[in-house]
């Protein structure tokens, strides 16, 4: 089964690392024209370069921009619509993980967990999803994780904006569903990405890092963290011409961790 998005254009937030780029990787490769939108430079101008070596011809846009405010989704989304003449599918995919004790969460860190997790999605589908009904196709991918659906204790801010984000996904789903916009969820337990690198980095127990992931690993059923290309191949699936039947999902990537189906 080949999985296609020939043509088809795709904007992804927090695209220059990880999932983001993972999953850039799998869209030109696929065919797929890809923006990739993140706040450094350096770092966009190396993931723009990669893909261009590992998709030789895809055509691909690297667009500095904060999706936590406001003017950067506007520049994010008009930069792509420049390069590209239009957006076919939006994977919103920035985001860190912030938790701690909730009565030592300040308003600050809520508003910035909010801003960069919740409000860019709002803002960014708001942009988006005109275009999508008028053309009558459209591919939303919201990246949240597990405890959208088991939020932890301690778990906040990220356990309520990703559970925020998992109703957001639901609403646009029922509204796009009429115009073949289909909207969907994927939900991150412990895969490979640069955040479990820096993990790594700040242990101080000198272990390796082949150690330290097999560590992490144990608690999962599976017995093992995922890979990126994991991920991003469901991502691609959604995106494709068999992935026509699926909106309104919230779908777990984690190894059978969560508790929740």
């Amino acid at each position: 089964m080949q999985l296609s998005v020939e043509g088809r254009a795709a904007l992804i937030t927090g695209g220059s690392k990880g999932l983001g780029l993972a999953m850039g990787r799998a869209f030109a490769g696929a065919g797929g024209k890809v923006a990739l939108v993140a706040r450094g430079a350096e770092a966009l101008a190396k993931a723009e370069a990669e893909l261009r070596a590992t998709a030789p011809g895809a055509e691909v846009a690297a667009i500095a921009a904060d999706v936590s405010t406001a003017e950067g989704c506007e520049r994010a989304f008009r930069e792509a619509e420049a390069a590209f003449g239009r957006v076919d599918i939006l994977v919103n995919n920035a985001g860190t993980s912030q938790r701690g004790p909730f009565a030592e969460i300040t308003d600050a860190l809520w508003q910035s967990d909010l801003d960069l997790k919740l409000f860019a999605a709002i803002r960014l589908c708001r942009l988006a999803m005109p275009g999508m009904r008028a053309r009558r196709w459209g591919r939303v991918i919201n990246v949240l994780n597990i405890g959208a659906k088991a939020p932890p204790g301690e778990g906040a801010p990220t356990a309520v904006s990703r559970a925020a984000g998992m109703a957001l996904t639901k609403v646009l789903a029922n509204e796009g569903a009429k115009d073949n916009v289909l909207v969907n969820a994927l939900l991150v337990g412990v895969i490979e990405s640069d955040q479990w690198v820096r993990r790594h980095a700040t242990d101080k127990r000198n272990i390796t890092w082949d150690e330290w992931k097999e560590e992490m690993g144990k608690p999962v059923p599976v017995g093992r963290l995922g890979k990126p290309e994991e991920f991003a191949g469901l991502a691609l699936y959604l995106c494709s011409q068999y992935g026509g039947y699926v909106t309104g999902t919230a779908i777990n990537v984690d190894g059978g961790r969560s508790p929740v189906v």
